[in-house]
């Protein structure tokens, strides 16, 4: 959740620094870690006090039990083989003679 927290503030740093920037100004603006927003400074706040709260990790000499084993499955998209219509050979009837122009109208 954090994470997301982090995202917003920096895609509204970007839009506001892009108002008055340059896209390239305002993307090192937003990642310059001297200029933090109230959102970002918030965010580090949070991280740091999850931190001090996270479970002791086991030691290195203990046996970790594995509860559940899930394996991903690889994703392979399987699309239809794509074809082209087939178009029945035919014949059209083709004009020879000239189209028939009516004559210049008296204005």
């Amino acid at each position: 959740m954090l994470d997301v927290a982090q995202a917003v503030a920096w895609v509204r740093m970007f839009s506001g620094y892009a108002r008055t920037e340059s896209v390239l100004a305002a993307a090192r603006d937003t990642f310059d870690p001297a200029r933090p927003c109230a959102i970002c400074c918030a965010v580090c706040r949070a991280r740091e006090a999850a931190g001090r709260q996270a479970p002791v990790a086991p030691s290195q000499g203990r046996e970790r039990l594995v509860l559940i084993l899930e394996r991903a499955v690889p994703f392979v998209p399987a699309s239809e083989p794509r074809v082209w219509p087939v178009v029945p050979a035919g014949r059209t009837l083709v004009r020879v003679a000239e189209v028939p122009v009516p004559p210049p109208r008296a204005g």
